[in-house]
C-alpha cells in the first residue's frame, strides 16, 4: 500500500483535496474546475518559425456561479509542506482577481484572504467574533471553507454591501452552444463593471488593448445588466459604421429582434438595445437632433466605443449627446484613453476599473508579438536641401531650405523617395510573402494613391495577373473603399492583400490577418500610434497569422520607448479649463496645423475637431455629413511641390525584435544574446557542464528561448551553418567555432560505429547528414525516422528494431550526440 508521501501530486488532489472540498458543500460539477488554464502561451519568434510558451494552468479554481471565482487552490504532493503552494497561489489569485488563495498537500489547508476580505474572528469555528479581518489561516481537511463563507469573502473584496447589489452581481453570464466562454482579463472587465454598476457608479473607464475582444465584453455586461432587469434600455455609440456593422453581426446577433442599427437619423422607440453612429443621431443642429426624439431618461445604459475619439470634448456634439443622456449609466471603452492638457478621459468617466495591455496580452500569448524593421534614408535622416536654381515638374524655383521628414509628402513631394519606399515594401514582401496582408499607412489621401500606383510597379506580375485587386486604396473619400476593407478584414478573401490609406484604417478595423504594417506618415499622436499598432495584434492561427511585421520608415516606433506606450493612463489634465480651447486645430502632440485628409488643405477651425480624423473617419454613406457640417472651415490653401531628380538611397536598415519582458531591444542581436547566455552560464565550463550532462540538447535552446534568446536570426546575423552549441561558445566566451558540417566529418573520420550492423550504421550515417543540414534539434526527434532518405532505409520500426530496440536506438542517438561534441 503506498504511502501518503509516495503519492503524486495530482493522487493527493484525488484522494485528499478534492474530497475534503465537496465535503464542505461544493458542486463538484459546476464548482469545481480542476487544472484551469488561463493564458495562451506566449508566441516566440524563431525566423518565420513560432512557437508557443508555457501556457499558465492553476490546479483548482473553485466558482460561487460560473465566471464568479471565489477562491484559487494550487497543491503539492506530501512531501511538501501545507504552504508551499502558497506563493503560486497568491500570484494566481492576482492575476485572475480572486479574494481568497489557498495552499494544501493533502494535509490540511492554509488560506490567505486578500484585501482584508477574511472573516471576523480568531478561527474556522468562530466566524461571528468581532475584532479585525482574518489575514491567514490554518484549516484542516474536515474545516475546508463552506459556499457561504467564501461568497462572503467575495462580497466583502469587492464592497457589495446591500442584497440589491449581491443580486446584480450575481446576474448570469450568457452561453451559446459553442461553449465560448470569456477569457480571463474578460471576466475581470466584465465582473468589475457588473459590481461597480450594482454599488451605484455611474461613469465606468475600462481599457483593453486592440484585439483583446473589447466588443465580446460588452456584450456580456449589457446582456447580465439587461437579462437580470437592472438596465433595460441600452445604447452602443461607435463612430464609425464598420465598427458598428461588425458588432451587430458578431457579437450581438445574440440579441436578435430586440437589437436595432439607428440608419438615416430615423428613431423607432420599440426596442430595447440601439446601436447607433454619433452622426447618425445629430445634425448638428440642437433644435433638430435626432437624439433629442428619446426623452433623457430613455436609456439607463449608454456603451461609448472607442471613447478617445471625440466624447470627452465638451465643446462637440458628440459630447452633448452624452450629456442630454446624462442620467444613463455609462461606460467608456478603449485600448488608448486620451489624456492631454485639454481633454481627458478620466476626468470624465473616472479612473480605469480594469486594464489590460498590449505587454500583457502578448506575454499572455492572446496577442501576437512583433518585429520591426526600421528603413533609414539619406534625406530623411540628413535631410534634403535643393541644389540652387531647382525647380519643381511645373518649372517653379523650389524655396531654398532644409526640408525633412515632417515636410515630405505633406509639403514636397519627391518622386524618387516614393519609388524607393514601394521598392523596399515590395522587396520585403517577395522575400517573405508575397500574400501577407500588408497596410500602408500615409499622410494623407493624395499620398495613398501615390503609394498606391508606385507598390503597382513592383507587384509580381503572376498576382497582380490573377487579381486587379492585390493592391488597393482604402481611403474616406471612396465609395469603392468600403468593399475592398470588408475584402481586407476577411480572412477567408486572398484580395486585397495590400492596401495603402490615410486614416480610414487606423481604428475600429478588425484585421485578423494583417501580418504587415508600414509606416509612412509622421504620426505625433501616442494615441494613434497605439491604434494604427494594433491593427497588426489580433492572432489567427488558422490563417498562419501569428505575429506581425512593422517596416518604420519614419522613426514612428521611437514611441515604443516612450514610458506611456503601454503604461496605465495617467490623467495630465489638472481642471476644467475657463478659458476656450485654441482655435486652431493642434495634433495630438505635434503642434502641426490640421491637413483635412478629403482635400488636402491645411485648414483653421472656428471650433474644436478631434485630431485629425475630422472627416475621412466617416464612411461614405446614408450618415456621413457633408463638410463643413461640423464646423465652418477657413482653408488657407497649401499646394504640394512635386519634384523629381533627386538621389534618394537607403542608409541603414536594422531589424529590432522583442525581448523576454516584451520591449524592443535596442542593441544588436549578438549583443543581446550574450548578455543572456552570460546571464544563465557564469562561464563556459559551467556551459559545458551543462550541455554535456543534458540528456537532450532541445531542453536547453528551448530554455534560452524562453528567455528571449533568438537563435534564428542571430544565425542569420553571424553564420547560418554554425551549430547553436557553437555559436553559443562564439558569441559569449569567443571560442572558435566549427560548422555543422565540419563536426558531422569530424564524426565520420573517427568511424566510431564499427560496433553497429550495417542497417544501423547506414541508420546513423543518414542522421548524420540530417544533422549537418538542420541542427541537433532534428534528430534528438523521432519523427527523424519519418522524413527522406532515412525511410529508404526502413520504417521506423525497422530501423529501431536493427538497434535492437527503442532503448538502444535512443542510447545509440546520445552517443552520436557525444561524438559530434567530443572535441568541446
Amino acid at each position: 500500500m503506498d504511502t501518503k508521501s509516495s503519492l503524486s501530486e495530482r493522487d493527493i488532489i484525488t484522494k485528499y483535496i478534492l474530497p475534503a472540498i465537496e465535503q464542505s458543500g461544493w458542486n463538484k460539477q459546476t464548482q469545481i474546475r480542476e487544472e484551469v488554464t488561463f493564458t495562451a502561451g506566449r508566441i516566440f519568434v524563431k525566423g518565420k518559425k513560432t512557437k508557443r510558451g508555457e501556457k499558465k494552468r492553476a490546479d483548482i479554481i473553485i466558482y460561487y456561479k460560473p465566471n464568479i471565482p471565489v477562491a484559487v487552490v494550487e497543491a503539492k504532493d506530501n512531501t511538501h509542506t501545507i504552504g508551499a503552494g502558497m506563493q503560486q497561489a497568491l500570484e494566481y489569485a492576482n492575476t485572475l482577481d480572486i479574494p481568497v488563495a489557498i495552499s494544501s498537500n493533502g494535509d490540511g489547508f492554509i488560506i490567505q484572504y486578500r484585501k482584508n476580505c477574511g472573516p471576523q474572528g480568531t478561527d474556522l469555528s468562530d466566524r461571528q467574533a468581532g475584532g479585525k479581518a482574518i489575514v491567514s489561516e490554518n484549516a484542516d481537511l474536515e474545516h475546508f471553507p463552506t459556499p457561504d463563507e467564501l461568497w462572503n469573502c467575495y462580497k466583502r473584496y469587492n464592497g457589495l454591501a446591500s442584497k440589491e447589489e449581491e443580486d446584480t452581481s450575481l446576474c448570469s453570464y450568457y452561453f451559446d452552444s459553442t461553449g465560448r466562454a470569456p477569457r480571463y482579463y474578460q471576466r475581470i472587465a466584465i465582473n468589475r463593471t457588473v459590481e461597480a454598476i450594482a454599488r451605484g457608479q455611474n461613469r465606468i473607464l475600462l481599457v483593453m488593448a486592440t484585439g483583446t475582444g473589447k466588443t465580446y465584453t460588452a456584450f456580456q455586461i449589457i446582456y447580465r445588466l439587461w437579462k437580470s432587469g437592472c438596465k433595460k434600455r441600452i445604447l452602443y455609440l461607435a463612430d464609425r459604421t464598420n465598427l458598428i456593422t461588425q458588432t451587430k453581426k458578431g457579437d450581438f446577433k445574440h440579441f436578435k429582434d430586440k437589437c436595432h442599427i439607428i440608419r438615416h437619423k430615423h428613431i423607432d422607440k420599440s426596442y430595447e438595445i440601439y446601436l447607433a453612429l454619433y452622426q447618425g443621431l445629430t445634425n448638428y443642429d440642437e433644435e433638430t437632433d435626432a437624439y433629442k426624439q428619446f426623452s433623457p431618461d430613455f436609456f439607463d445604459l449608454i456603451i461609448v466605443d472607442e471613447c478617445h475619439r471625440g466624447s470627452v470634448d465638451e465643446v462637440k456634439a458628440w459630447h452633448k449627446i452624452l450629456s442630454y443622456f446624462s442620467s444613463a449609466t455609462q461606460i467608456g471603452m478603449t485600448a488608448t484613453p486620451k489624456e492631454t492638457k485639454a481633454l481627458s478621459n478620466i476626468e470624465y468617466f473616472g479612473e480605469p476599473i480594469y486594464t489590460y495591455s498590449l505587454k500583457q496580452g502578448i506575454d499572455d500569448g492572446f496577442l501576437a508579438p512583433y518585429k520591426v524593421l526600421r528603413v533609414g534614408m539619406n534625406i530623411d535622416l540628413e535631410g534634403y536641401r535643393p541644389e540652387r536654381g531647382k525647380t519643381d515638374i511645373d518649372g517653379e524655383l523650389i524655396e531654398d531650405r532644409l526640408y525633412n521628414t515632417k515636410d515630405f509628402d505633406r509639403n514636397i513631394v519627391i518622386d524618387e523617395r516614393t519609388d524607393l519606399v514601394a521598392r523596399k515594401i515590395m522587396e520585403y514582401l517577395t522575400n517573405s510573402d508575397p500574400m501577407a496582408k500588408t497596410i500602408v499607412f500615409c499622410v494623407d489621401i493624395e499620398h495613398a494613391e501615390r503609394m498606391h500606383q508606385a507598390l503597382l510597379k513592383y507587384a509580381p506580375q503572376e498576382i497582380t495577373a490573377r487579381s486587379d485587386k492585390y493592391i488597393v486604396r482604402i481611403t474616406g473619400d471612396d465609395p469603392v473603399a468600403k468593399g475592398y476593407l470588408e475584402d481586407f478584414i476577411n480572412p477567408e478573401q486572398n484580395f486585397p492583400v495590400i492596401a495603402t490609406t490615410s486614416k480610414l484604417m487606423s481604428t475600429g478595423t478588425d484585421a485578423q490577418t494583417c501580418k504587415v504594417i508600414c509606416l509612412d506618415e509622421n504620426i505625433g499622436s501616442m494615441t494613434e500610434f497605439k491604434q494604427i499598432i494594433g491593427r497588426g495584434t489580433r492572432i489567427n492561427e488558422e490563417y498562419g497569422k501569428q505575429y506581425f511585421t512593422i517596416i518604420d520608415f519614419r522613426n514612428v516606433t521611437d514611441k515604443f520607448a516612450d514610458k506611456d506606450f503601454d503604461g496605465a493612463p495617467v490623467r495630465i489634465k489638472e481642471s476644467k479649463q475657463d478659458d476656450k480651447l485654441s482655435e486652431e486645430i493642434i495634433d495630438e502632440g505635434t503642434g502641426e496645423e490640421q491637413i483635412d485628409p478629403v482635400t488636402g488643405k491645411e485648414v483653421e477651425f472656428t471650433e474644436v475637431v478631434y485630431g485629425n480624423e475630422n472627416l475621412e473617419g466617416y464612411e461614405l454613406g446614408e450618415d456621413t455629413p457633408q463638410y463643413g457640417a461640423v464646423v465652418e472651415p477657413v482653408e488657407t490653401t497649401r499646394k504640394k511641390t512635386y519634384i523629381k531628380g533627386v538621389d534618394v538611397s537607403i542608409l541603414s536598415e536594422r531589424k529590432q525584435y522583442l525581448d523576454a519582458d516584451g520591449r524592443l531591444i535596442t542593441t544588436s542581436v549578438k549583443e543581446y544574446c550574450k548578455t543572456g547566455i552570460l546571464t544563465s552560464y557564469r562561464s563556459l565550463d559551467n556551459f559545458l557542464q551543462t550541455w554535456n550532462d543534458a540528456e537532450k540538447k532541445r531542453a536547453i535552446i528551448e530554455e534560452l528561448e524562453n528567455q528571449g534568446i533568438i537563435f534564428e536570426e542571430l544565425k542569420d546575423e553571424i553564420k547560418n551553418d554554425l551549430d547553436i552549441f557553437d555559436l553559443i561558445c562564439h558569441i559569449a566566451w569567443d571560442a572558435p567555432a566549427l560548422t555543422r558540417k565540419e563536426r558531422a566529418e569530424n564524426v565520420r573520420k573517427r568511424n566510431y560505429w564499427t560496433k553497429y550492423g550495417d542497417k544501423a550504421r547506414n541508420v546513423l550515417n543518414a542522421i548524420l547528414d540530417k544533422y549537418a543540414e538542420t541542427g541537433i534539434e532534428a534528430i534528438e526527434d523521432m519523427k527523424v525516422l519519418t522524413v527522406p532518405p532515412i525511410t529508404d532505409i526502413g520504417t521506423p520500426k525497422e530501423i529501431i528494431d536493427s538497434f535492437g530496440g527503442k532503448p538502444q536506438y535512443l542510447q545509440a542517438i546520445r552517443e552520436l550526440e557525444a561524438e559530434i561534441y567530443s572535441a568541446a
